[in-house]
């Protein structure tokens, strides 16, 4: 199924705006889990079959996998994702970006070899850089924006022409780019003017949101400022305050318990 259209069910179907970010570390792993030869694995399915029918997508971020030479944990979490909850899409959060045939092995990468529904991207190479990406109509598109990092706005905000620069690459994406309907922007939450701004500019367009919970963004003024005027329209990431929102056996539970919490807020500035 097309990314956008997995994206849209989930939202109605789960009633939620939440995307779970899958960030695996080690030390912060239940003390039953240390050491097990696949530990990173049994951890992440265990909290995605915990919150499946609470959120419209998972976001796992490939670095914390391949740093613990975990790859394979990362294809087989996308693959069980797929078959036990198939209604929630899954964003490789790789953030690639690079030219000609590198960038055609980006796309192999993110959508064949580990089966992710979409994959977030930097787009400041330029178009081609991400064509190829943008080719792959069925898959989704998510194109940084306006980052949730304080460093932001050392390049973001940059005044081009009477404009910052981070609007320029809004309206020529939602404008230019997203001639298959498969784009979306990343706009964090801690920059709530700039993510209503770029709401104002892309229409409908869906926003990954990170930034919330551990970043200190605030859940009423995403949902303010970002929200379509169906009330839907945003991806909300929230991964460490889900994650390891217990530390015992009852870990999964503890994350199910966090992200009912997040998504019961989120709904409840979602009806205002």
């Amino acid at each position: 199924m097309h990314f956008m259209q997995s994206l849209q069910q989930a939202w109605t179907g789960n009633n939620s705006l939440v995307c779970v970010g899958l960030d695996p570390e080690p030390a912060k792993f239940p003390a039953h889990l240390k050491g097990r030869a696949d530990a990173v694995f049994e951890f992440c399915s265990a909290i995605v079959d915990a919150t499946a029918d609470l959120v419209c997508t998972y976001k796992p971020q490939i670095a914390h996998f391949a740093a613990l030479r975990a790859e394979d944990a990362l294809e087989r979490l996308i693959a069980h994702i797929h078959a036990k909850h198939p209604g929630v899409p899954v964003i490789l959060d790789a953030k690639r970006g690079d030219i000609g045939s590198t960038a055609q092995h980006y796309v192999t990468e993110a959508f064949d070899r580990y089966g992710a529904d979409a994959v977030t991207l930097n787009p400041y190479l330029g178009r081609d850089s991400v064509q190829p990406f943008l080719d792959r109509a069925d898959k989704g598109v998510i194109l940084l924006c306006h980052t949730s990092n304080p460093g932001a706005a050392d390049l973001q905000d940059l005044d081009i022409g009477g404009k910052p620069l981070y609007q320029h690459v809004a309206q020529m994406i939602a404008r230019d780019w997203n001639t298959h309907g498969n784009c979306a922007l990343v706009t964090g939450a801690t920059w709530p003017e700039q993510l209503a701004q770029v709401r104002s500019l892309v229409g409908d367009v869906p926003l990954l949101v990170p930034g919330i919970g551990a970043q200190g963004g605030d859940v009423e003024a995403v949902v303010r400022n970002g929200r379509t005027s169906a009330g839907a329209g945003l991806m909300i990431s929230s991964s460490r305050a889900i994650l390891y929102a217990g530390s015992g056996a009852d870990f999964a539970q503890a994350a199910r318990t966090a992200t009912i919490a997040l998504r019961d807020t989120i709904n409840r500035y979602r009806q205002h």
